[in-house]
Formats: structure tokens, C-alpha cells, sequence
């Protein structure tokens, strides 16, 4: 449960940042003993699990000043929690069908100090407006993830990595990937995958991959 591992991969945070990651692991371990929000052989393990998995998001964008950021099944809040402490002028919007998973989430933006988290209790589908970006960590399959989310992309983009879709999931992804190109009709280019074993050395993430689909709406 060191929280430090962090500073081996992003040493530009700030103090306040530093302190909010630090404090992560009371507060989840306080929340995970009423409410079952990750593994609770995880919780000890949580900031290579979690903090630094949900973080692996950053090392192919960043995210910029009020761009506008949906996270989907956000479950407890990976990966909106780290994101939302490493781009704190990013507005994110979380979204989650089960009501006491968005209570704790709601209670840890309190007890961390964040304030660029709007977190709600709903369905993705029932979620209006356009966002930079939608990210979400082993949700769905990906075809039904892209289906369920492309509508919701904006047209603009801002960022130096094209506005769409960001998956964190596991394991050997050529099916769900084959399976969405021909759904939709993608160009093969639209996808990339990414392997977070490029980015962090920690053995968790030798099968850990980002996903990412170039959305464009008109």
C-alpha cells in the first residue's frame, strides 16, 4: 500500500495532489468495509491495481483544462478518482447504474477534496451531452461499449489524440477488436491498443492493455 510507487511515474505532482493519492487508502479501505467497491484482497494492493492502472490513461493523453470527460460504470471511481486528482481543471462526469456505489464515490470526492467530479446515478444511455472523451475500466465488451458511448463524442477535438473512447481492460482483445471493426464498419486504424507493460514495469500490468477508438461525429 505504498502510495509512492506513484512518484515513480508521475513526479510532477503537487503537494495537494500527492497528499490526496496518500489518503486514498484510508479512505477506500474505511468504504470497502461497509460496501464492497473493489476486491477486498485488492485493497492493499490498491495503488498498483487502481491508482496506477486508472492512471495508465494519462500517458497517452492529457486531458486539458475544462475538457469534458464521461467515465462509465465508474464503479467506486476508477478511473475518475486518479484522473480527477492528476487534471483537477478536467470536468469529469461520472456515471454508474447502482446507487451505493455512487454514494461512496460522492463521499470520497468529499473526503479528498475534489471538486471537478459531477458523479450520478444512472444509466449511460440516459446521459445527454457531448463529451472529449469517454473512458471506462473493464465495463462491457468493447463492441457494446462503443454502440452504447459513440453517440456521446464531440465533434471538435482540442486534444493532440483525436476525441473517442478510452478502455482499460485485460487480456488477449483481437475478438472484441475483429468484432467491433465489423459491427460498425471501422476502419482498422480507428483502434489502438496499448500496452501498459510500455509504460509501468509493475508485473500486474503484463496483461493490462489501453484501448483507445478514434470517434468522429458530425
Amino acid at each position: 500500500m505504498d502510495y509512492k510507487i506513484i512518484d515513480k511515474y508521475f513526479a510532477e505532482l503537487n503537494d495537494r495532489q500527492k497528499q490526496q493519492i496518500e489518503n486514498m487508502h484510508n479512505i477506500y479501505s474505511c468504504w470497502n468495509e461497509r460496501i464492497n467497491v473493489v476486491s477486498r484482497k485488492d485493497v492493499d494492493n490498491l495503488y498498483t491495481k487502481h491508482v496506477l492502472h486508472s492512471l495508465s490513461i494519462a500517458k497517452i493523453v492529457s486531458f486539458l483544462p475544462h475538457a469534458r470527460v464521461l467515465d462509465v460504470g465508474t464503479g467506486g471511481g476508477f478511473p475518475v478518482v486518479p484522473l480527477a486528482v492528476l487534471f483537477p481543471e478536467t470536468e469529469f462526469f461520472a456515471v454508474d447504474s447502482v446507487g451505493k456505489k455512487i454514494k461512496v464515490l460522492e463521499n470520497v470526492c468529499r473526503e479528498l477534496d475534489i471538486r471537478n467530479i459531477e458523479a450520478r446515478c444512472d444509466r449511460a444511455e440516459n446521459i445527454t451531452g457531448k463529451f472529449d472523451f469517454v473512458t471506462g475500466r473493464a465495463v462491457t465488451s468493447l463492441p457494446d461499449f462503443y454502440g452504447l458511448t459513440r453517440n456521446k463524442i464531440k465533434s471538435k477535438n482540442a486534444h493532440t489524440l483525436h476525441n473517442g473512447i478510452i478502455c482499460l481492460k485485460g487480456g488477449n482483445l483481437d475478438t472484441e477488436i475483429a468484432d467491433t471493426l465489423k459491427k460498425y464498419r471501422l476502419l482498422p486504424d480507428k483502434i489502438r491498443e496499448y500496452e501498459i507493460s510500455n509504460f509501468f514495469d509493475e508485473d500486474f500490468f503484463s496483461t493490462k492493455k489501453i484501448l483507445y477508438i478514434q470517434v468522429q461525429n458530425h
